[in-house]
């Protein structure tokens, strides 16, 4: 008697489950469209709000997730059907890549930051160089500094911190207040700032000592929301809602960036500009930015760097280890917000006006946001989130082209977060721990690379 032998189906694609996933995705963005975009409202003539329909808008929403979702779909099923990736000890991916070149990309990196003024001189022309400058440039190296500060507690010792805000306020108003009221130098208040900063951070890291997870959260995100309540109501202190006007600018070696007789340009004997400080202001934010990373990366081959990697990794094995885990964390905060309170300062001094409303808990969340879809404990990932987060809003004031497609009212700022957010998904869905996740400790056993040979030869990897 013959036996019949059934033949296991080899795993393919499924376009039927592909298009029903991406039909009913494209179905909640329908729903979700409808209230948020298919109606924009406007005053005619008479003051009188008309609303006017925007289902293109709409159309466009609901055709890219339906497109965006069956290729996810697709990938997902081909990720299923495929055989199980190799072992990999050794650094792969977008990772290995950054490793193997890092040198050339630090050199690179390097020189074009410091040529970045002359490039926007040449490609925009004087006057319009001032916003490339300043937007693009002075904007992104703060968030930059912030994302690394802040990846001191978030990517290294693993302290989720949504209240990171607080120490960028507390470093704001402290070199507002004190240059205001005493008269003192930007030179001088800016380690003061830090320093303040860091001791706001260790009061906050004593209360959370024993918290961690979203407890740790909930607690950091109740600390910066007191921080800006205080600065709101304590008016004798902060002036409220009206914030703090005309705080001195920094100079430089005593010449300020003025018009008179005394200022930068007469001194040098040129044209009066306010492009001049400017650049002067790119160059110090961008020495402070660098400073935060040499700190951070020489920290973490310290023993003090290590500990916050095991911190990281597990708790309870880090405490069996011996590790003082009150100190470890101690350190994290306080150091992450020491750079909170460099950048903070720095920013008081740049605008010359602070108030609350430039600290609010949307802050904390585009530090954080950062920091995540970089890489936590990747200081290149940071750099490269923050550019394309801040820089990208920018961008998006400058995208005429997107009303010839929407119509002429459309205004792309208003959806920059709707964007920002689409591709986060789309950035979590590719590369979970971030576009340069790094995960690796900074010490190994000597024998690493052996073993991973021995593997591979084996056929593991």
């Amino acid at each position: 008697m013959a036996t019949a032998t059934t033949a296991k189906p080899a795993a393919g694609i499924d376009l039927k489950a592909a298009l029903k996933e991406a039909g009913f995705a494209a179905l909640v963005t329908l729903g979700l469209c409808i209230p948020i975009i298919a109606w924009g409202t406007r005053q005619n003539m008479d003051n009188v709000l008309v609303l006017d329909p925007r289902w293109d808008a709409v159309a466009w929403a609901v055709a890219i997730v339906f497109v965006g979702r069956f290729l996810v779909a697709l990938r997902q099923q081909q990720k299923a059907g495929s055989k199980k990736p190799p072992i990999r000890l050794l650094p792969h991916g977008t990772l290995a890549f950054f490793q193997r070149h890092s040198r050339l990309f630090s050199v690179f990196g390097l020189g074009f930051l410091a040529a970045f003024p002359a490039i926007a001189i040449g490609l925009a022309g004087w006057g319009g160089a001032l916003k490339w400058v300043d937007n693009f440039g002075v904007q992104i190296l703060i968030y930059v500094m912030l994302g690394w500060g802040l990846n001191i507690v978030v990517g290294l010792a693993g302290l989720l911190d949504l209240g990171y805000v607080a120490f960028y306020a507390v470093g704001a108003y402290s070199y507002a207040l004190l240059a205001k009221n005493f008269g003192l130098s930007f030179w001088i208040l800016l380690p003061m700032a830090g320093i303040l900063a860091a001791f706001w951070g260790m009061l906050l890291g004593f209360p959370v000592l024993r918290l961690r997870g979203d407890y740790l959260a909930i607690v950091t995100l109740a600390f910066g929301e007191i921080i800006r309540l205080v600065l709101i109501n304590w008016t004798e202190f902060s002036n409220g809602y009206a914030g703090i006007s005309g705080i001195p600018r920094p100079t430089f070696f005593g010449i300020p960036f003025t018009a008179a007789d005394n200022g930068f340009a007469a001194v040098f004997g040129l044209e009066f500009s306010p492009l001049y400080r400017t650049i002067f202001l790119y160059y110090l934010i961008l020495c402070l930015a660098l400073l935060t990373a040499f700190v951070t990366l020489r920290l973490r081959r310290l023993p003090v760097g290590r500990a916050w990697e095991a911190l990281r990794e597990d708790e309870i094995a880090c405490r069996s280890l011996g590790i003082n885990t009150t100190s470890t964390k101690l350190t994290a905060f306080a150091l992450g917000a020491m750079f909170g309170g460099f950048a903070g300062a720095f920013f008081s001094a740049r605008q010359g006006f602070i108030s609350p409303e430039s600290f609010t808990f949307m802050e904390s969340a585009v530090i954080l946001a950062i920091v995540v879809l970089g890489g936590m404990g990747s200081l290149w990932g940071v750099a490269i989130a923050a550019i394309v987060m801040i820089g990208g809003t920018e961008l998006l004031r400058e995208l005429e082209w997107m009303k010839a497609i929407f119509g002429a009212d459309f205004d792309p700022t208003k959806y920059r977060m709707l964007i920002f957010g689409f591709a986060m998904v789309v950035i979590m869905i590719w590369k979970p721990r971030g576009l340069i996740s790094t995960r690796e400790p900074t010490a190994f056993l000597k024998e690493k690379k052996q073993i991973s040979a021995d593997l591979v030869q084996e056929g593991h990897g």
